[in-house]
């Protein structure tokens, strides 16, 4: 009621789950390899242990508000793993991009380790995408909670849903090096976002897609745009669970 034009657009994506189903992903156990070999990077890569010290200390940030990390701790939600944090980690690190867009939020895990990795570089800014939560209007105060003031100067948040904000955010900055989902986690909503990014993607550049595990969407994905590059990347933490990355060749 409050947000009528962001219902109108929820609406169909509820009732598109009907038609999802799990796709039969085998992980790669060598992904993070070929992760670093896509941005031609040294393997084994000294900068992944850093994300370990990092999400110790956002979770001790996080225990003075009160909050807790970890899954399902945001509604239903749940904060960014270590597997996947490590992908953001090494990719900003070595891709060192201009361009970072990532759709979901919550407390801003994931934001973090992007806008540590940015400042790291001196470069590159982070533009995030998120609909705070519809039904529960007291986790909207913790939305970018894990993301302190002094990170905030590469950081722009765009609230409204990835199927409203996305494609005039892609318009506007033309061109997107790394691209992050972690947003709606429906079939719809999933191919929608890589469709989109995948137009304005930069050569050698890499998407981020979280918990393709009860869909099709990335394995569709894989299969109609047999140019780009995929790995299917499992959770350090849910057996079963998996987030995908896929590489546009240069």
């Amino acid at each position: 009621m409050t947000n009528p034009v962001e219902a109108v657009l929820y609406v169909p994506e509820r009732i598109s789950v009907r038609h999802d189903y799990p796709a039969s992903y085998q992980p790669d156990p060598d992904w993070e390899a070929r992760l670093h070999s896509w941005l031609g990077a040294a393997w084994p890569c000294p900068e992944r242990e850093m994300v370990d010290t990092l999400l110790h200390d956002i979770a001790s940030e996080l225990q003075t508000q009160g909050l807790r990390l970890g899954r399902q701790t945001y509604g239903q939600y749940s904060d960014a793993e270590v597997s996947m944090a490590r992908a953001a980690w090494c990719t900003v690190l070595h891709q060192r991009p201009s361009v970072v867009v990532e759709t979901g939020v919550a407390r801003g895990v994931t934001s973090r380790i992007v806008l540590e990795a940015l400042n790291r570089n001196e470069h590159g800014h982070l533009w995030s995408i998120d609909l705070p939560h519809p039904l529960e209007k007291d986790l909207h105060a913790q939305i970018g909670a894990a993301v302190p003031s002094s990170h905030r100067t590469r950081w722009s948040y765009v609230e409204g849903s990835s199927r409203r904000r996305l494609p005039s955010l892609l318009r506007s900055l033309a061109q997107v090096d790394l691209f992050i989902h972690d947003s709606l986690h429906t079939a719809r909503n999933t191919r929608f976002e890589m469709e989109q990014t995948l137009r304005v993607l930069a050569s050698g550049g890499i998407m981020i897609v979280d918990d393709i595990s009860p869909h099709q969407a990335f394995a569709n994905f894989a299969r109609d745009f047999p140019r780009v590059e995929t790995l299917v990347c499992p959770h350090s933490d849910r057996a079963g669970s998996f987030f995908g990355l896929v590489h546009k060749p240069t």
